[in-house]
């Protein structure tokens, strides 16, 4: 079985701390190549972590013989493009979050890659850190009795965030696909139908309250699970605090979290009150790259795929008013 050698196209903020440096320290995998169009800032990032090749040219990276997987760290509106190339040489892909800027673009990601015989993973890595396994194994518990509603509230104020539309890219709905939901309302209807199943309709509401940038910064959302399971969420990138906070409601009880903020897990039960304190690793992705060298290598499964992550845009699309095509 051999080891992963990673290539990533794109080193910027997401690959510092998050994921360059679990592509490194998870068993049986290196980083060792990185590109960035800014041949500078690539150079840079291989001195500063001890990477052994740097790139300005994706193509080159891609075509190196001594990467056998390549990590697309670049924003949504490229992650089509990238993975084509990567899948024209035989390579694995690992595509950052979102997968792409709507769900036809992840459906043609995902027949690119069936086409070369290639795997596709999508870093929706939620489903691998310890504190949402708990939450998991709660639900799966049955303390809670049949489950009734899912509430997700997520507000933030817009000091908070970068609401710069010039230099952040997240609130360019051409090269994010919206704004602030696309990339954090992601992360939790992915999350939750890894927790509770496949979501099967979705419609929303959306506006632009505060006019800071041209992407929606409110989206009011209702779904339905397969089971029949009902949810309701609200995002507000406008608001005058700072509120992360889901609730999965059961006829026995009910478990709350957050899931950007490193908070309690809270339990209500017929048993009584129960907090779990269950921080995340530092490197926050090398749970999920740890299974995506696994899976490779033979020796293991990886939950996060693109047949996955292409349903979280299928539900992004639905919500937004964009009439995805069906399932």
């Amino acid at each position: 079985m051999q080891n992963i050698h990673w290539g990533s196209i794109g080193c910027g903020d997401v690959m510092e701390v998050k994921s360059g440096p679990a592509l490194q320290n998870v068993a049986h995998s290196d980083l060792i190549g990185v590109m960035r169009r800014d041949g500078q800032l690539a150079e840079d990032f291989a001195r500063r972590h001890g990477v052994q090749k740097w790139y300005d040219d994706a193509e080159k990276l891609i075509n190196d013989p001594d990467i056998n997987a390549i990590y697309i760290a670049t924003p949504p509106d490229t992650h089509l493009h990238y993975t084509q190339m990567a899948a024209q040489t035989g390579k694995p892909v690992y595509v950052e979050k979102p997968m792409a800027n709507s769900y036809a673009e992840c459906q043609e990601m995902i027949q690119i890659c069936k086409q070369h015989e290639v795997p596709l993973f999508v870093a929706y890595y939620r489903r691998a850190l310890p504190r949402f396994l708990k939450v998991k194994e709660i639900l799966e518990s049955g303390q809670l009795g049949d489950l009734r509603e899912v509430q997700i509230r997520l507000l933030l104020s817009a000091k908070a965030m970068d609401i710069s539309g010039e230099s952040n890219w997240r609130v360019d709905p051409v090269v994010a696909g919206c704004g602030y939901f696309c990339d954090l309302g992601s992360h939790i209807f992915d999350l939750l139908q890894y927790l509770l199943g496949d979501i099967i309709s979705a419609a929303g509401i959306i506006a632009n309250t505060g006019k800071h940038y041209e992407a929606e910064d409110f989206v009011e959302a209702e779904f339905q699970f397969e089971s029949g399971l009902k949810g309701t969420g609200i995002w507000n990138f406008n608001y005058d605090e700072d509120i992360d906070r889901t609730k999965i409601v059961g006829t026995k009880g009910e478990v709350e979290y957050t899931h950007f903020a490193e908070d309690v897990v809270s339990v209500h039960s017929e048993s009584g009150v129960e907090h779990f304190n269950i921080p995340n690793p530092l490197h926050i992705q090398q749970p999920l790259i740890q299974l995506i060298v696994d899976e490779l290598r033979g020796v293991g499964r990886c939950p996060s795929t693109g047949a996955t992550a292409s349903r979280t845009n299928w539900i992004m699309d639905s919500v937004l008013g964009r009439n995805p095509t069906s399932l």
